[in-house]
């Protein structure tokens, strides 16, 4: 017994040691030297101001270019005619961000340095991000470098203009003076401005929560229908339609409480009662997937095993959502084909007003997760109820041979080795019973009784 023992702990220590390094190490390894790869980001540039101004800009950008520095996309008016075929284009998600030189910028300032008409702030440049797209990275990676992009276009400016402008600039008149110090200002245009501290939650907990949620939940529908040998008073068609009402209503209200507590603690963030509902129905779909995937797993998988899929699936999916594939090595880019991360696209496109349109790839990924998870649930309904009338037809096998050993114990003529076959029978029929009984109804959770249950 010691000996077994010692075995069984020493396997169940190295197994989780094992699961617990290698979901970690995945998920760490994709953000590993992720800055260095920032230069996949691609951010557009467009000139319309054809001046100083915008020349200050790639100067800027030529001192900054680095595989750790989003690399700045040039166009030319042709492409983008006007400012907001720019913004269309970051909306679409060509782009993580983009900037432009306004019309006539290197006029007014020259206006202004001369002591003329005063330059307003949005007369340089203008920047365009969505801050609902990975909002910690977008606000690191995106605004934080066109902030320095527009620091640095000062400085290109001085370095190409000052000593002529010191030449000729009025610098005794305030406005000029100010134009001097301050002659590259910026507007921007946030999208979907989201600053709220949970969107941090939003790509990474709440993508766990729904995994998590639904096993719990299987295990205790698989107890419940133990406890009132569902299996084996209903049809598989009926027992497959009663789990299908039950998960639908579950998830329905599941993914209303996530979305729920997503506008709860939403702070100022503009969001509207259509995108809840948006947000809700894709949350559903999400849920009922994950719901789907583990009513199938705990059919086929022993509970011993649970644990190592139960993790590695949700480690898999919120490493999916965590960061930008940009950012990832090429390797994790397989988990476009997770439900998560395309769970994910949709409610970017829902948060920003139908930007990021992702629906084209999203929607089929997602329905095939379904379609497919409906097909094996139906198989595994099947299989449960055929192991539960297995192991009802082996119980009540057992019944009729303790009633038969115990006709045989009381004849004093019977043969031992009789009995013996007798006692190995009904050994077998338990252990078969219970064993077919598990795979019927585990993994569950033990429930209480319910009065006439």
């Amino acid at each position: 017994m010691r000996k077994n023992f010692l075995v069984a702990v020493a396997t169940s220590f190295i197994l989780l040691h094992l699961l617990f390094l290698g979901n970690m190490c995945y998920l760490y390894a994709t953000q590993f030297r992720d800055s260095s790869r920032l230069h996949n980001l691609n951010m557009l540039y467009v000139d319309f101001d054809g001046g100083v101004v915008g020349h200050s800009v790639l100067d800027a950008y030529s001192g900054l270019q680095a595989a750790s520095f989003p690399t700045l996309q040039i166009s030319t008016v042709n492409h983008y005619p006007q400012p907001r075929d720019v913004r269309t284009a970051v909306c679409r998600g060509d782009y993580w961000g983009a900037v432009y030189a306004n019309a006539n910028a290197s006029t007014s300032l020259a206006s202004t340095l001369a002591g003329g008409t005063t330059m307003t702030n949005s007369t340089a440049l203008t920047y365009i991000w969505n801050g609902a797209r990975y909002p910690a990275f977008a606000q690191s990676a995106i605004e934080a470098n066109i902030m320095t992009l527009i620091e640095a276009t000062r400085l290109a400016f001085y370095g190409r203009n000052a000593s002529s402008i010191l030449q000729s600039a009025s610098l005794s008149n305030p406005n000029s003076l100010n134009a001097f110090l301050d002659p590259i200002t910026a507007t921007e245009i946030n999208i979907k401005t989201t600053d709220q501290g949970t969107r941090v939650l939003y790509n990474t907990v709440a993508f766990v929560m729904p995994i998590i949620q639904q096993f719990f939940f299987m295990m205790a529908l698989n107890g419940i229908s133990s406890q009132f040998q569902v299996l084996t008073k209903l049809s598989h068609w009926g027992n497959g339609l009663l789990r299908m009402c039950i998960s639908l209503a579950y998830t329905c209200l599941g993914a209303l409480c996530m979305a729920g507590y997503i506008w709860a603690f939403r702070e100022s963030w503009a969001v509207n009662g259509n995108q809840f509902v948006l947000c809700w129905m894709t949350i559903w779909l999400y849920m009922h997937i994950n719901f789907l995937i583990f009513d199938i797993l705990t059919t086929f998988v022993p509970m011993q095993l649970m644990p190592f899929c139960v993790l590695t699936w949700a480690i898999m999916n919120v490493a999916s959502t965590i960061s930008p594939f940009e950012l990832n090595p090429g390797f994790f880019r397989w988990g476009y084909a997770l439900p998560a991360h395309e769970t994910y696209q949709i409610l970017v496109q829902i948060w920003s007003n139908g930007c990021e349109n992702q629906l084209d790839k999203a929607l089929p990924v997602l329905f095939a997760w379904w379609v497919a998870t409906v097909g094996g649930a139906v198989y595994s309904i099947k299989h449960r109820c055929h192991a539960a009338l297995v192991a009802e037809h082996l119980a009540h096998q057992k019944a009729i041979s303790e009633s038969d050993s115990h006709s045989v114990t009381s004849n004093r003529g019977s043969r031992p080795s009789s009995t013996r076959a007798m006692v190995t029978r009904e050994r077998w029929q338990t252990v078969e019973s219970i064993r077919m009984e598990n795979v019927a109804y585990g993994p569950r959770f033990p429930t209480p009784m319910v009065h006439g249950a």
